[in-house]
């Protein structure tokens, strides 16, 4: 059976797009079942052949830890929240058109986030995922 795997994305230079790294390490080890990857989503994302995608990213205007789904990514567009790189939004949802991809499932993560408190709420969305 392959290994389920998350995308981790953020950016080390920018503090509200650093919290999935931040994390990741405790992560990989609470889920050495998982691979987690570490990403540019501006490289070729996603790998071919990978229909079903986690990311694992910051989201602008949300409060706390959230599981979105390509419902939530189709209603984003009309609304103030948005993932914190607009550009990964419209691309997953035309490689969807496209028939690319089948689902994408994002664990947002607030851009200020409580590092314990979110933690464990990633955690317990990663275990759902299982």
């Amino acid at each position: 059976m392959n290994k389920l795997r998350i995308y981790v994305f953020g950016n080390t230079f920018v503090k509200e797009d650093i919290g999935a790294l931040l994390i990741m390490p405790v992560l990989q080890r609470k889920f050495p079942e998982i691979q987690f990857i570490l990403t540019d989503p501006n490289e070729d994302f996603p790998p071919k052949k990978e229909k079903d995608i986690i990311i694992l990213d910051t989201v602008k205007g949300i409060s706390s830890t959230t599981l979105l789904d390509f419902t939530n990514l189709q209603n984003i567009e009309k609304t103030p929240i948005s993932p914190h790189d607009y550009d990964l939004l419209l691309h997953l949802l035309l490689l969807k058109k496209m028939g690319k991809i089948n689902s994408v499932k994002i664990i947002g993560l607030p851009m200020y986030l409580v590092i314990k408190k979110e933690l464990n709420k990633t955690i317990q969305i990663i275990s759902s995922l299982l």
